[in-house]
């Protein structure tokens, strides 16, 4: 069982973060993770931090990738450990 953790943080009306849930969701067929989704609006301290970056995908609490979010950057990220 892996404990491994991604959270995307997103925003309503974001093209960028549903294609990047999209992704996310496809590499959970393929990787085990738990999944977290954090809308940024829901925090001032989110917002000030991500608000230019979104989506952001974090995995084990590093930041992995923001902006445009691809497959293979997050699979070899998975693949490290």
């Amino acid at each position: 069982m892996n404990e491994r953790t991604l959270v995307l943080y997103t925003r309503n009306r974001c093209p960028l973060c549903d294609k990047a849930k999209t992704i996310v969701m496809d590499l959970q067929e393929e990787f085990d993770f738990n999944y977290r989704e954090i809308d940024i609006d829901t925090s001032d301290e989110l917002t000030e931090k991500y608000g230019l970056m979104i989506p952001v995908v974090e995995i084990d609490g590093k930041e992995v990738q923001y902006g445009q979010i691809d497959t293979v950057t997050l699979e070899e990220e998975f693949r490290k450990k």
